[in-house]
């Protein structure tokens, strides 16, 4: 799978529900050990390294989504590479209520007040799901990704 490249001016607007019952914010350095271990946990060891130097980054380029004083999700952004959305994640147990949706629109936005016109996600999992959400478009040439070669 390859790359895909994200408008940020043309991102849709997103509000609250009214029934939502979790918030999403940026993390603060106290709860960096709560945030990277429940990541490695649910996810990945890769995505456990990504998240620590999303979180050593000042401000933070990571959003939580909290519900209950329990982490449910997560999203980074400007880790592997400036511009990169990702990697992003929503426990098993909290997926279809829209909150993969509104860290994606949140951290989308946070990297167009940073200035930016366009953000790139790498190698994205559910492709469709970005086209519909944020009108991604798939970048021709990019099955060899920043990733290739990585340790593992």
């Amino acid at each position: 799978m390859g790359d895909l490249l994200v408008p940020l001016y043309t991102l849709p607007e997103i509000s609250k529900k009214p029934e939502q019952s979790w918030t999403i914010r940026k993390p603060i350095p106290p709860e960096k050990y709560v945030i990277t271990e429940w990541v490695g946990t649910h996810f990945s060891k890769q995505w456990q390294s990504e998240v620590e130097v999303a979180l050593s980054q000042n401000p933070a380029s990571c959003l939580i989504a909290v519900e209950d004083n329990q982490m449910i999700g997560f999203a980074c952004f400007n880790v592997t590479a400036l511009s990169f959305f990702g990697p992003t994640g929503v426990s098993e147990k909290a997926r279809g209520r829209g909150i993969g949706l509104q860290l994606l629109i949140q951290s989308l936005l946070e990297m167009k007040h940073m200035g930016y016109a366009y953000a790139i996600i790498g190698s994205a999992g559910p492709v469709d799901f970005y086209k519909k959400a944020v009108g991604a478009i798939e970048i021709p040439g990019s099955e060899k990704s920043i990733y290739q070669g990585m340790l593992r």
